[in-house]
């Protein structure tokens, strides 16, 4: 088992396929030269009949991959900002999220989105800071949002391998993190939610970075006595809601965090089926970390002052907890 960084742990993932299977293929802006810090070297070790550069228009290369999906192959694509997704909005929404249905399954879309970069990377703006995770799972196409290496090899190996359209959200703000990764062979099944830590008093669910935010929150509430049990979902859809709702029985109150907009966004779906589901067992309200619905600003103070962190994970887990004792 070896440390390795986030983005070692995608490039390995997509060249172990490749060896695996030879319908696998990359393709993207600048994938050969491995612009994005991921594809570097695929182009020498499987020539330029597998890995190709494309022209800057997400429109027409995400067509390209759904057509060569329906032919056999299954490509990878590259999306190098997580604002890409709604220039190609047609192809993937109205083509690669409903051909298999729309043909009674005789058709199937085995392609990888991958949104590198995605989130806000530090003063990128309003254009180039969304996580609009939540909007394509809203659209029925398989999202997941590993959160460490181990994950993000894991995950993008199933999604190579699903027979439909999976789209592969990589978190700005852990493709720097270094983790231990097994050798050889390492698929995590989409779908599966892992606890990462366990916990008695309150339930935390958080996605990509804010897994690491909120094992921070709840290392320092594990001083005033609050013990967070916290659960990463690492796929968005399909959502294992199941996991989640054992969490919530045992601990009786709920924190979701959550790097999208408040408004429609993914702690809003959790928190809803959670109320549904789980309401007998709740002892304080649903809490929620996650951004205004806002654009993002360039000014760095302004940034961060509307993204979730591990500060407000920690006052939410705190009225949770002050809440839910009052009721008892």
């Amino acid at each position: 088992m070896a440390s390795i960084r986030f983005a070692r742990a995608l490039h390995d993932a997509i060249a172990e396929e490749m060896r695996r299977d030879p319908a696998v293929i990359v393709l993207g802006e600048d994938v050969r030269c491995g612009l994005m810090g991921v594809t570097g070297g695929l182009l020498e070790e499987f020539g330029p009949q597998r890995v190709f550069d494309t022209p800057l228009s997400e429109a027409g290369f995400t067509g390209l991959a759904i057509g060569a999906a329906i032919r056999g192959l299954r490509p990878v694509v590259e999306y190098q900002i997580s604002s890409l997704p709604y220039v190609a909005m047609d192809q993937l929404v109205d083509q690669a999220a409903k051909l298999r249905y729309m043909t009674g399954g005789q058709l199937r879309i085995p392609m990888v989105v991958r949104v590198a970069m995605s989130g806000a990377a530090g003063s990128l703006a309003a254009q180039h800071s969304d996580h609009n995770y939540p909007m394509l799972a809203h659209m029925g196409l398989k999202v997941a949002l590993p959160a460490s290496p181990v994950d993000a090899k894991g995950l993008l190996k199933a999604a190579i391998r699903d027979d439909d359209p999976v789209i592969v959200y990589e978190d700005a703000k852990c493709l720097s993190a270094r983790g231990e990764v097994p050798d050889g062979e390492h698929v995590t099944p989409l779908g599966e939610a892992v606890c990462v830590r366990d916990g008695t008093d309150v339930t935390v669910v958080a996605v990509g970075h804010l897994v690491r935010e909120s094992l921070e929150a709840a290392a320092r509430l594990a001083s005033d006595g609050i013990s967070a049990e916290v659960i990463d979902p690492r796929t968005i859809l399909p959502l294992d809601i199941d996991t989640i709702l054992r969490s919530v029985v045992k601990t009786g109150r709920l924190v979701i965090a959550d790097d999208s907009n408040s408004f429609c966004g993914f702690a809003a779906e959790v928190a809803a089926q959670i109320a549904h589901l789980g309401f007998d067992h709740l002892r304080a309200p649903i809490g929620r970390c996650a951004r205004p619905t806002l654009p993002v600003p360039f000014s760095p103070r302004l940034e961060r002052s509307m993204m979730p962190a591990k500060g407000q994970i920690v006052n939410a887990v705190r009225s949770a907890v002050r809440q839910g004792t009052h009721r008892m």
